[in-house]
């Protein structure tokens, strides 16, 4: 029994990845996402399944496939931000307008529920309003809680809209 508090405060905190594409073939794209990854020594601890959700904001972009990982790394932030970026580059991402479609965007969703507000902002500034990345995390971590809001993931869940509930699906 004592390492049961050990375990429980494994599940809560991690690093987690939300990667999506919504160019191209998105599930090659995701799939050399994660194996570029793994090149750099970021391995994957647990994967979601596959999530298809209409593009967020603007939704006549194509629909997104999204993923979340748990990954382990020893890493700083800013060095796995730097590498998630180069690896959007490799797959083809441009400078565009925000939120514009893209081969692959690599976001990092929380890093061991560091909160921080500099050159990576932690956790992800928008992601407790995003189904994309709330349903597949809580899919791999029902125990995740929000490290700034002190709020639960289900909870962000059941906050979301009953049609952004709705218009995600597993795939």
């Amino acid at each position: 029994m004592k390492n049961q508090g050990l375990l429980e405060n494994q599940d809560k905190t991690g690093i987690y990845l939300g990667i999506g594409s919504n160019i191209g073939n998105r599930f090659r794209n995701i799939n050399l996402a994660k194996y570029y990854l793994n090149f750099h020594n970021i391995k994957t601890l647990k994967t979601s399944s596959y999530y298809e959700s209409l593009s967020w904001p603007n939704s006549k972009y194509p629909k997104f496939i999204n993923i979340v990982l748990k990954v382990f790394t020893n890493l700083e932030p800013l060095e796995l931000l730097k590498i998630c970026k180069s690896i959007e580059i490799l797959l083809g991402r441009k400078k565009n307008p925000k939120n514009y479609p893209r081969e692959c965007d690599i976001d990092i969703i929380d890093f061991n529920n560091l909160v921080c507000k500099n050159e990576v902002v932690l956790p992800h500034k928008s992601m407790h309003h995003r189904n994309f990345v709330l349903i597949p995390l809580f899919e791999i971590n029902k125990n995740w809680r929000h490290p700034v809001l002190r709020r639960d993931i289900k909870k962000m869940i059941f906050s979301l809209s009953a049609k952004d509930i709705k218009s995600i699906k597993q795939i």
